[in-house]
């Protein structure tokens, strides 16, 4: 198992741009078959998948969010970052890091074996 530790400002106002980290001890990122992932769940709502990034470096963007995201990493501090621009109210919910094994698409996220906790992202005047 591969520790995951979620981290973010917690407050942010609408417009501004969100930057979540994923920190990653236990294991690189960069190990071969690892699939990176950000996923939110919504106040009484369920999960959405945001995005998601391979081992190579390859990404996988929700196309329902656009433009808006974009996802990278930091092989020197073993993290995977996402972020978010031109945020609205509606985009206040816990965002989770998640990562699976395997070569094959996937953006559902009871497909995704390891989670962090979660942080909780809340967009507010």
């Amino acid at each position: 198992q591969v520790p995951l530790q979620e981290s973010g400002p917690g407050l942010v106002r609408p417009s501004q741009t969100l930057s979540l980290t994923c920190m990653v001890s236990g294991g690189s990122i960069t190990m071969d078959t690892l699939y990176w992932t950000w996923i939110r769940q919504f106040p009484e709502k369920g999960l959405e998948w945001v995005g998601a990034m391979r081992w190579s470096g390859s990404i996988y963007l929700n196309p329902l969010l656009g433009s808006r995201i974009s996802i990278s990493r930091d092989t020197s501090k073993n993290q995977v970052t996402l972020q978010m621009t031109s945020t609205t109210l509606e985009d206040t919910a816990t965002y989770y890091c998640a990562f699976r094994y395997g070569l094959e698409y996937v953006s559902d996220p009871a497909e995704f074996d390891d989670w962090g906790q979660g942080t909780q992202v809340t967009v507010s005047p």
